[in-house]
């Protein structure tokens, strides 16, 4: 399923081909959390601004609308007319961070739903089943995401309690894959690594679960309030424990140049609502930095937003005219700079792999790693 191209240094340019297209990596994955990306921009958007995979959020789709209803209605790919690859996380992330009164179990977590209050029972074999009614691509497994900083104990203490899990959902997702009327009988499972900052519970974390011998492996737990600096650490020191031949997926990361040193460091996948979420509020990323289109120099710019920028945005919208709509409120703002910051982001990513493709990507790494986090 995975197959690797090219390397230059640490850097990973591959090929991962799934029951619903093959994906070119290393990848920015597009976030619709609610099989939606917010700002109004469609499947059929997304394939314009050249989005490979798409991900959703099972903890917001099994509260509203509900799973059973996405699986009666043909799937997830068929509800949102996307007919590329979808990646659908476990829920455990929003279940540890927006679940009100939650209660960890062996079996899993309990918790009152943040949008009506009610009693939700999560654990691995749900997890597994609401994925399966998704019939996403890749389902990523039931995990704890602990705090940073958490006392050691606990961290590891988690991660056993995680690795337990994640031999729960492999088995589950087996047995799912197996039945007639599941939609998606090729769906893939992703282990997480976990273990906050320390170094030897992530190591051995990694082997563990790379021992489980799955599709893929994603580093969770990272860019929850730690510096980048630990954050590199951590990569610099499990990274190489992940298996080769599968592609590794650093979860909810992240700015430009995070994306940029995570490929240095041997990651293929990325996704981050930080390109959707700063568009909505008019920060907009450049290939020289970032510009805040509230800022009144903007008022008559008749430019793009980024004059080396050909997407729908750039090639026929001002600076001027998209700040007067974020001056008016209108809903058009939010649209026009999703789709620019989107289309960056995964402009980003085709150029990192052009780079390692000819063997300059640390030059590319040097010439765009800071420059591309500047505020102009």
């Amino acid at each position: 399923m995975f197959k690797i191209l090219h390397t230059n240094g640490r850097a990973r340019r591959g090929e991962f081909t799934t029951v619903h297209g093959t994906v070119q990596t290393p990848v920015f994955m597009n976030v619709g959390t609610a099989a939606a990306i917010k700002g109004a921009v469609s499947a059929e958007d997304l394939k314009a601004l050249g989005c490979q995979i798409e991900l959703s959020n099972t903890y917001h789709l099994h509260l509203r609308p509900g799973d059973e209803l996405i699986k009666d209605l043909g799937g997830l790919h068929k509800f949102m007319n996307w007919d590329r690859p979808i990646l659908t996380d476990s829920g455990g992330f929003q279940v540890f961070s927006l679940a009100k009164l939650r209660k960890i179990t062996e079996d899993g977590v309990s918790f009152n739903s943040h949008i009506d209050g009610r009693r939700v029972f999560m654990g691995p074999e749900e997890s597994m089943r609401i994925q399966s009614n998704f019939g996403s691509t890749i389902a990523m497994a039931f995990d704890e995401c602990v705090k940073i900083p958490s006392p050691y104990d606990y961290v590891k203490s988690s991660c056993d309690r995680t690795y337990r899990w994640l031999e729960r959902c492999k088995a589950e997702m087996t047995r799912l894959n197996s039945f007639d009327g599941t939609i998606n009988k090729n769906q893939l499972l992703f282990g997480i690594n976990q273990g906050a900052t320390f170094v030897d519970i992530r190591i051995d974390h990694m082997k563990k679960i790379a021992a489980l011998d799955l599709p893929g492996y994603a580093i969770g737990g990272l860019a929850v309030g730690e510096t980048h600096e630990e954050m590199y650490h951590v990569l610099d020191e499990v990274v190489p424990y992940a298996p080769d031949d599968r592609p590794r997926y650093l979860m909810g990361v992240g700015t430009p140049s995070n994306i940029i040193e995570g490929v240095a460091r041997g990651i293929d996948f990325f996704d981050c609502v930080m390109p959707t979420r700063n568009a909505r509020h008019g920060f907009i990323f450049t290939r020289h930095g970032t510009i805040n289109m509230m800022n009144q120099k903007y008022e008559r710019d008749l430019r793009p937003l980024d004059e080396e920028c050909g997407c729908p945005t750039c090639r026929n919208y001002s600076r001027a005219y998209i700040r007067h709509l974020f001056k008016a409120k209108e809903m058009l703002a939010m649209r026009l700079s999703v789709m620019h910051n989107l289309y960056f982001y995964n402009e980003l990513a085709a150029r990192i792999r052009k780079a390692i493709e000819e063997d300059r990507f640390e030059e590319f790494r040097a010439e765009n790693s800071e420059k591309l986090m500047k505020r102009l």
